[in-house]
This record gives structure tokens, C-alpha cells and sequence, in this order.
């Protein structure tokens, strides 16, 4: 089967899985993004409280990376989309994309039916697919038996102290049918990149995902974390996010683990160090543990002083692996 062919899954939340969906999609017109559904902070946050619609961040972000990059029209739409109001208003902070998937949402009597009229007007090369369509909210146990409730309380922690020692849901949720059949049909899987903890991991704890993972026999892929993030993954290596995907996946091992070498320079260090985050180092001898090979690639995009997975090494390393 040509790449061109390849049904690939990208596991995640927006921001992470949006860089890997623009790599992809130049491989592949068969592209699923699952996406999690979790989200509570920011714009989607304000509607999620404010009107009870589901979190549409990630998912406006995955359809915009997923729309095509050479259709005047369609670009001038995603950039429509993407607008956000920085004004002095009553709509701050709010982007035009996540407005008009909640009013869709609205009028559609769900959110799928939104994603998929967004999805037509944008002539999407792949799908968007929330991980279930039920509503429920992140958790943390820590270490010391506190309990963080709400995605947004955990990311925005940016504290050093107790580490996570479980994620939870609030309540049990249904896997949307649409993930179900994604995955197994899937030729590949990629986790990642994304925060781990409210990104990547959250996907895993709906019913049924892991295990359709598991049963799907596609080569599972982790594209681990550049950096580190203060107050979820202080001081982790490699291995240790691979273990923990690895724990939640309920497998051995992962078939690929992806990790940067991408060297930065001094001015990027400490810029990211303010943040109490470092890079994320690499040992073969200890990721070995929780995957059937590592590769260590140059994968970071480097702009100014912010780091970014690099989209197309990400997606040739990707593709090369299947």
C-alpha cells in the first residue's frame, strides 16, 4: 500500500497534534485526529462554563491544520477562523473559529455535526473526530493523595511540587464510535506531541481507546516532548514519558519512540529555564525498556526563543517508520 494510502491516527489534544497533522496530510489524505475533549481553560474554557458546550479549541486547531495549504479561498477562511479578539471586550480572548463551531454545534444538535459541515467548507484532507462525545472533566491524584481537579488546574499548576501519580476522569464517559473505527482501521498510530498529562494521556482514559489501540496491530508511535513542563513532568526523561504512555496504553512496550537532539542555544535555555523547564534527554539503555527502538532525530523547529516539533522531519520520520 502507497503512503499516499495509509490510514494514520494522530492521538492528542490542538496545539501538538495540529504540527503533526500539517506534516502528515503532504503523505497522506487519510489522516484521523482524535482529540481530546477535556480542554477547560481559555476561550473554550469561557464557553464550556458559560454555555455548556463541549471544548472546541483543540478541535478548531486540528481542522485548520488539516484544511488544504493551497486553495486561496479555503486559506482565507482558516485565517478567518483563527482570528482571535484582543480588543477590550466582552469577546477578549475569543477566537472566531470557536464561536462559530458553538453556534454549529447548536444548530447541528451536537458537535460532530458542527465538525463536519466546518470540515466541508474547509475541504478538510482527513477527519476530526473527538474522543467521545460525553461531557467530563480531567483529574489528578498527586503523590502526597492532594487531588487536582480540571484540565486547566493542571496545566496551569506551574509550581514545583508533589508529581502526578494518576489521571482520572469524573465520571465514565463513551468512546465515540467514529475513534472506535478509526483505530481499527488504522495502518499507524501516533501519540503525541502534547503536553503529556492533558493531552495525550486524557485520550487513553476513555473506555474502549486503549483497547482498540491494542487490538488494531498498527505499529504504535510516541512523539515525545521537546521540553519539560514545570509542575507535570519536572525532571522527566525520555524513558519516563514513554513508561508512563506505556502504563496507560496497558502494553509492553511502544513499537516507536521519537525523541529530539536538536541542540539549543543559551538565549532559548534560559528563556525556557525561567519557565522551570529543561530539554527532555534521551538514554537508549533505559527508553529500550519501554519501546522496540528509539529514534533520535533532529525534530525541533526553533523560532525566536519558542520550540516547536518541526512538521515535516516529524512526518518523514513518521512515515518512514511505516
Amino acid at each position: 500500500m502507497s503512503h499516499g494510502r495509509k490510514n494514520i491516527v494522530v492521538i492528542g489534544g490542538g496545539s501538538g497534534s495540529s504540527v503533526a497533522l500539517r506534516g502528515l496530510k503532504t503523505f497522506s489524505k487519510r489522516l484521523t485526529a482524535i482529540v481530546t475533549m477535556f480542554d477547560s481553560g481559555g476561550s473554550a474554557g469561557i464557553l464550556r462554563d458559560e454555555f455548556g458546550y463541549p471544548p472546541l479549541g483543540d478541535i478548531r486547531q486540528c481542522l485548520l491544520a488539516l484544511s488544504p495549504s493551497d486553495n486561496e479561498k479555503v486559506t482565507v477562511l482558516n485565517r478567518a477562523l483563527d482570528f482571535r479578539f484582543e480588543s477590550k471586550s466582552s469577546l477578549k480572548g475569543h477566537s472566531v473559529g470557536n464561536l462559530i463551531l458553538a453556534a454549529l454545534t447548536t444548530i447541528y444538535g451536537g458537535v460532530q455535526g458542527a465538525i463536519d459541515e466546518v470540515s466541508d467548507m474547509l475541504e478538510l484532507q482527513g477527519q476530526v473526530v473527538p474522543v467521545t462525545l460525553d461531557e467530563a472533566h480531567l483529574g489528578a491524584r498527586l503523590i502526597d493523595g492532594e487531588t487536582v481537579l480540571t484540565e486547566s488546574a493542571i496545566d496551569l499548576r506551574g509550581t514545583k511540587g508533589p508529581s502526578i501519580q494518576e489521571l482520572f476522569l469524573d465520571r465514565n464517559v463513551k468512546p465515540n464510535s467514529r475513534a472506535i473505527d478509526a483505530l481499527i482501521s488504522a495502518d499507524a498510530i501516533l501519540l503525541g506531541p502534547g503536553d503529556l498529562y492533558t493531552s495525550v494521556l486524557p485520550n487513553l482514559l476513555v473506555d474502549g481507546i486503549s483497547t482498540a489501540i491494542r487490538e488494531s496491530g498498527a505499529p504504535v508511535i510516541y512523539a515525545c516532548n521537546l521540553m519539560t513542563k514545570l509542575g507535570e513532568t519536572d525532571g522527566y526523561g525520555a524513558w519516563d514519558f514513554a513508561s508512563e504512555v506505556v502504563r496507560y496504553l496497558a502494553i509492553r512496550k511502544l513499537d516507536y519512540l521519537l525523541v529530539n537532539r536538536t541542540k539549543f542555544s543559551k538565549q532559548v535555555l534560559e528563556s525556557y529555564a525561567d519557565e522551570g523547564a529543561s530539554p527532555v534527554e534521551v538514554d537508549s539503555t533505559r527508553t529500550e525498556q519501554f519501546a522496540h527502538q528509539t529514534i533520535v532525530a533532529d525534530i525541533a523547529h526553533i523560532e525566536g526563543l519558542k520550540i516547536r516539533h518541526n512538521s515535516e522531519k516529524l512526518a518523514e520520520i513518521v512515515m518512514s517508520a511505516i
